[in-house]
């Protein structure tokens, strides 16, 4: 039968008159059976014939299968076709048994007597939760007695409503006095008098709702600066005529939309509020008929009551799509029904039936079959079934797998047919479905990474990081979008590819609000407080790895092979996430400028450079406006070591240091120690800099250098005057100006070490052993991660300030033995090459020592005294090379006087006496510190002692001090 002729036929035709009633008893017959014959109601939304000539072809199509054997058909047969009447809304139409008759009339009087009234046909309902308003919600941070309006306002009002109305009421006494009834003149003109009474009641009238109007405004006014927090309210939905645990929970303000399939205008749909604990709040009550009287008003305030007090608690608004279908409009009452019409009554009683609904989409079981072979028996096209069932699962459809699997296996068959092989009804309806699929294919797409398929919306409620797994949802999705849709051409091509673009946007929007803060005028709590500073920081990197997470994801997805292979995800949602992510890194260093590379910035520097380098490693395309980490903080960078060179300079200056009285640990000045300490604390907040970017490891080491550098000036003005002695060693001066300054001076004093001296060369040795070590061994490692060819080598600026300091600290030792000889050529009895010369061959060796006891004296007294202003390193070296520097001087006395014999005696006693001295001294003081070679000889004793034995000894310590 053509489906289109038949639909025409059937919303055309009209009952005759003369037909009559079904065969039954007269009796049963209620006496208004002619206008309630075929009540217009019924539960799949379908008009009372429409829905009885379905049922009725149900019962024919389910004896036929019986006949044949079928298993399914016997259980809609059961109990008289109790399940197809209760499903078709025909129990009411159909005569009723006597039984059936006492069993209801039973039920009406157990209840509150009302008879049943027929019911009207209806459609169904698609219904959003918009918004919950609560009566009591109070103010954030305020009671309900902060709202009580102002008292000065109330009584202001007070005052003028009295003024008005004693003038008004003195006036309408003046008018009362005249006893005057007014009176009608017969031209229908109004007298003085009654005039009078009208201008005196519209007066007062107008200045009563004048000082109310104002009133109202003031006190609205008054309450408008409380800033209301919203609650979150969570809302459970159901009809009346559906069990209590049927019900379907939704959150006030989401998208998510339900489809109801209520019995009837006597049904209700009941929501229940919570609030965000759970707790009950009320209920409101949506009267289906209400709902299909204005099918317009779409939007609309329900009253929340707390139960059972029924007390209004507040109020709710819906979203109710109340539709019914294009055949109600025919009114036909027992005209002819097109099988597509039937059809659409018998699918929507089995949607009822088994609760059709978000995520529970498919028939099952006998009803599945029901609907199956209605169709084949009567000669539904399988297009139509597919694209009416398309209709039912598009109002309620959720971007999830099942939903979309379900949608493309109903849609393959008919897109696959000639396009003039489908009616006009069915292209019709396929023209409809296609626009909803194309909107649901794109909320995929558009929220790809926000899917989840055990919500009911099938979409987060909560912005989630990404999982790096592709949606199952996406695959689906694709595959109706390349459907319906030319995936060859470069239009569809590019509306894929924007679709995508705006998922990333959304995104990034999302990411990015977390730092919105802080790149607002309103920021001076982050530039003041250090705590906020580094949180500031802590939510940039957490921003750059969120990103970075994003983009790792694209590329696990676009590996998984479900994109088409025009789409490079990554490449295009790197492109909006790079330069978003730069605008607001650039906005945030403006906003909050890093004062230097301290913990918080450098782990921002990391995370940036590191996205940056992912980027590369990840083969994604740089775009204008993208990431580049070092073009970001290059001139932060430059500005740091400027200013951190000239902080350090000036912490060097000696009157900004406090030298303190007091000895120190290694009885050196603590400057040292925390002005390498700095330094130390500077490479470390630039290792991050430098290891991503070794260029700045020159600008670096000129800096410290020149700290350095500092530092030893500062050394050499602090202890000017102690070192001035040791100048005249230093300097080159002409032996006869020497003297002559002696002869001139008078009596020369001799050396005596102070302890500011023994301070500097303390210091000075653990700059070079210590202190500086550490620099060099930072700079030589930060030297590996440059690339191989440069011209210039990491570490030259240091390693000429260590040359330098090496070269004055070994000037200031030599001068310092220069003077400690000269002490012992200051007077005749501690001179030891007048000793040695005085000797006469045949001298005793005691009278030899008793004529060396004062020079030994003068030793020991020295050694005592090196020791207690040096550490262990610097005296050793400075107590061997006095003891060499005395040696020379007997190496030389013994070489130009090789032919006296009596001098080789002296010579060698007092070898051994200077031997003794020196090594007994040093290990009195130091002890198990002692290593052996420091107790060893130096050259020049060694020397004398082989022209004196004639056996040359070979020693190689020649290099006793640093």
């Amino acid at each position: 039968m053509d489906e289109a002729k038949a639909y025409k036929t059937a919303t055309t035709g009209s009952a005759k008159d003369g037909q009559s009633a079904p065969s039954g008893r007269a009796s049963d017959v209620p006496s208004n059976s002619s206008s309630a014959l075929f009540p217009t109601y019924h539960a799949s939304g379908r008009g009372s014939w429409q829905g009885f000539v379905a049922y009725e072809a149900c019962v024919r199509l389910c004896l036929h299968s019986w006949a044949k054997g079928c298993h399914e058909a016997p259980a809609f047969l059961e109990n008289e076709c109790a399940s197809l009447r209760d499903a078709f809304g025909a129990r009411q139409v159909l005569l009723q048994s006597e039984e059936e008759l006492l069993r209801k009339k039973s039920l009406e009087l157990v209840g509150e007597g009302a008879s049943m009234k027929p019911k009207k046909t209806f459609g169904k309902l698609k219904v959003q939760v918009r918004k919950v308003k609560m009566a009591l919600d109070p103010p954030t941070g305020c009671s309900f007695s902060t709202l009580k309006p102002p008292k000065v306002k109330l009584e202001a009002i007070r005052a003028q409503l009295s003024n008005v109305k004693s003038t008004v009421s003195s006036e309408w006494g003046a008018i009362r006095k005249v006893r005057i009834t007014p009176r009608v003149p017969s031209n229908g003109s109004l007298s003085h008098q009654s005039l009078a009474y009208l201008h005196a009641g519209t007066r007062y009238v107008k200045d009563i709702s004048g000082i109310l109007k104002l009133g109202v405004t003031n006190l609205r006014s008054s309450s408008a600066s409380y800033d209301v927090v919203p609650e979150t309210y969570f809302c459970s939905l159901r009809l009346k005529s559906l069990p209590e645990g049927d019900t379907v929970k939704m959150l006030a303000g989401s998208a998510e939309t339900h489809l109801f399939l209520p019995e009837g205008l006597g049904d209700d749909l009941i929501v229940e509020v919570h609030d965000s604990k759970g707790n009950y709040c009320g209920r409101a009550v949506a009267q289906v008929a209400d709902i299909a009287d204005d099918p317009g008003d779409k939007l609309r305030w329900w009253s929340i009551y707390h139960e059972p007090e029924h007390e209004l608690v507040g109020r709710v608004q819906l979203y109710i799509t109340y539709s019914t279908s294009l055949d109600e409009s025919s009114n036909t009452k027992c005209g002819p029904v097109a099988e597509t019409i039937a059809y659409d009554s018998v699918l929507e009683a089995a949607m009822k039936v088994q609760q059709f609904q978000q995520r529970n989409l498919l028939l099952h079981g006998a009803w599945r079959w029901l609907v199956t072979e209605f169709a084949s028996y009567y000669g539904v096209s399988d297009a139509y079934t597919k694209l009416r069932y398309l209709t039912y699962v598009m109002d309620v459809a959720t971007p999830t797998a099942d939903c979309l699997n379900l949608v493309y296996d109903l849609l393959l068959p008919v897109v696959s047919k000639p396009k003039n092989s489908l009616s006009h009804q069915e292209n019709r309806i396929l023209g409809e479905v296609s626009e909803k699929i194309e909107q649901i294919v794109a909320l995929v797409f558009e929220n790809y990474k926000s899917l989840d398929e055990s919500l009911p919306s099938g979409i987060e409620n909560m912005f989630k990081p990404a999982t790096r797994v592709a949606a199952p949802a996406l695959s689906p999705a694709l595959k109706l979008y390349s459907l319906l849709n030319d995936i060859l051409s470069p239009e569809v091509q590019l509306k894929l590819c924007r679709y995508f673009q705006t998922a990333a946007k959304k995104r990034s929007r999302r990411h990015l609000a977390e730092t919105d803060e802080f790149v607002s005028n309103n920021n001076d709590n982050v530039l003041m407080d250090p705590m906020a500073r580094s949180t500031a920081y802590q939510k940039m990197v957490s921003l750059c790895l969120n990103i970075s997470n994003e983009v790792r994801t694209d590329i696990k997805i676009n590996n998984q092979n479900i994109l088409p292979s025009f789409l490079d995800l990554p490449n295009l949602s790197s492109s909006i996430y790079s330069t978003e992510l730069c605008s607001r890194l650039r906005a945030f260093l403006v906003a909050c400028p890093p004062t230097g590379p301290s913990s918080p910035v450098a782990e921002l520097i990391v995370a940036t450079a590191d996205l940056q380098k992912d980027f590369s490693a990840w083969s994604i395309s740089p775009v204008k406006g993208g990431v580049d980490a070092k073009e970001l903080f290059h001139p932060y960078i430059t500005l740091w070591i400027k200013e951190k060179r000239l902080a350090l300079l000036e912490f060097c200056k000696p009157d900004k240091i406090k030298w303190p009285c007091v000895d120190t640990q290694h009885s050196t000045t603590p400057f040292i120690d925390d002005i390498y300490d700095r330094l130390k604390e500077t490479l470390a907040e630039y290792d991050a800099v430098i290891r991503r970017w070794p260029e700045y490891l020159f600008s670096l080491e000129t800096a410290i250098a020149d700290v350095e550098k500092a530092v030893i000036e500062t050394l050499d003005k602090k202890y000017a005057d102690v070192l001035s002695p040791l100048k005249e060693n230093i300097m080159p001066i002409k032996l006869g100006l020497k003297y002559v300054q002696k002869i001139t001076k008078g009596t020369v004093c001799p050396f005596a070490v102070c302890k500011e001296l023994g301070i500097l060369l303390n210091s000075m040795k653990r700059m070079l052993d210590v202190l500086r070590p550490q620099i060099e061994l930072q700079f030589k490692s930060w030297g590996s991660c440059l690339p191989d060819g440069g011209q210039v080598t990491p570490g030259e600026r240091i390693s000429e300030i260590t040359v330098m300091l090496r070269t004055k600290f070994r000037g200031y030792m030599q001068a310092i033995m220069d003077k400690l000889v000269e002490n012992t050529r200051l007077h005749s009895p501690t001179k030891l090459k007048k000793i040695i010369q005085d000797a006469k061959e045949g001298t005793q060796d005691s009278d030899l020592q008793i004529r060396i006891q004062p020079l030994k004296d003068l030793l020991d007294n020295t050694i005592e005294q090196l020791h207690m202003v040096f550490e262990t390193q610097v005296f050793i070296i400075i107590c061997r090379g006095f003891w060499d520097r005395i040696g020379q001087d007997v190496l030389k006395f013994l070489e130009e006087r090789k032919d006296n014999r009596s001098s080789y005696k002296a010579s060698r006693v007092a070898v051994s006496i200077l031997d003794d001295i020196f090594a007994s001294g040093m290990q009195k003081y130091l002890g198990n510190v002692l290593q052996e070679k420091d107790l060893e000889p130096p050259r020049s004793i060694a020397d004398v002692r082989a022209m004196l034995c004639k056996d040359a000894v070979n020693d190689n310590d020649n290099n006793y001090f640093y």
